[in-house]
């Protein structure tokens, strides 16, 4: 079984936290990984910088300038993590844009991905059509888990059609607006969470998008699985650097 499912099985609350791969220093990302999974992190995502990316708040668009500024580029990121199962056993996910997955060539991309042990695939701009008339074939011959984002906006027409198209979980984003940190969450997230809670979708939802400490994490995870935190963990190796990456995970559960 997938191991994003074996997690997803677990009677606990999903701790996700995202980080850009080849930040803060080049070759952080091995550690960060394992140090991560040492500290009770469910669940990584490990970011892929690219050059444009859309839906990141300045944090995470900065962490990712400067992981490509320090030589990241995607033959980098699979030759640092070919050896990565040796160590880890968690569910570890790409998340990044198509571009580069298209440039490197699906096909390829995927049996890397099969090669090292990623379990899935986060891809904000790969539209669900999209994917499953040209892209699904393959992503499931090597075994991975495509996720779809949700956000406020989107009908639940649509998330049905999500909640069918998915295996894994769905990312829930907590608000219409970039990647960041929050104080909190309004009653515009809570009547979301109410809402997406009632529909009883087949697949469980991870929050991402605005949780940042204990209290965030935890009103996040009141109707959901889980929750992501990104940017707040780059801030933290932004400001600390790599090896103190226990004392953040205390900091949430």
């Amino acid at each position: 079984m997938n191991r994003i499912k074996q997690k997803l099985q677990e009677d606990k609350k999903i701790l996700s936290i995202y980080f850009s791969a080849g930040y803060p220093n080049l070759d952080d990302t091995v550690k960060i990984i394992q140090d991560l999974e040492k500290n009770g992190v469910d669940l990584i995502e490990i970011g892929l910088p690219f050059s444009d990316p859309l839906a990141d708040g300045p944090t995470i668009q900065e962490s990712s300038t400067a992981a490509l500024k320090n030589g990241m580029h995607t033959a980098l990121l699979f030759e640092q993590l070919k050896d990565i199962r040796k160590t880890v056993s968690i569910p570890l996910i790409i998340m990044g844009y198509f571009n580069p997955v298209l440039q490197y060539g699906v096909e390829a991309f995927c049996a890397q991905c099969e090669k090292i042990g990623i379990d899935g695939l986060i891809l904000p701009d790969l539209p669900l059509d999209v994917y499953k008339e040209e892209y699904e074939t393959i992503f499931k011959k090597h075994g991975l888990i495509n996720v779809f984002l949700i956000t406020p906006q989107t009908s639940d027409e649509r998330i049905k059609a999500i909640d069918d198209a998915s295996e894994g979980f769905i990312y829930m984003v907590s608000s219409a607006s970039t990647t960041g940190a929050k104080q909190g969450f309004g009653s515009e997230q809570s009547d979301y969470f109410d809402r997406i809670a009632k529909m009883g979708l087949n697949n469980p939802q991870i929050v991402g998008f605005g949780i940042s400490n204990a209290d965030t994490f935890k009103q996040a995870t009141q109707k959901a699985k889980g929750a992501i935190i990104g940017s707040a963990f780059i801030k933290y190796l932004t400001e600390n650097g790599v090896d103190r990456i226990g004392d953040f995970v205390k900091q949430i559960r």
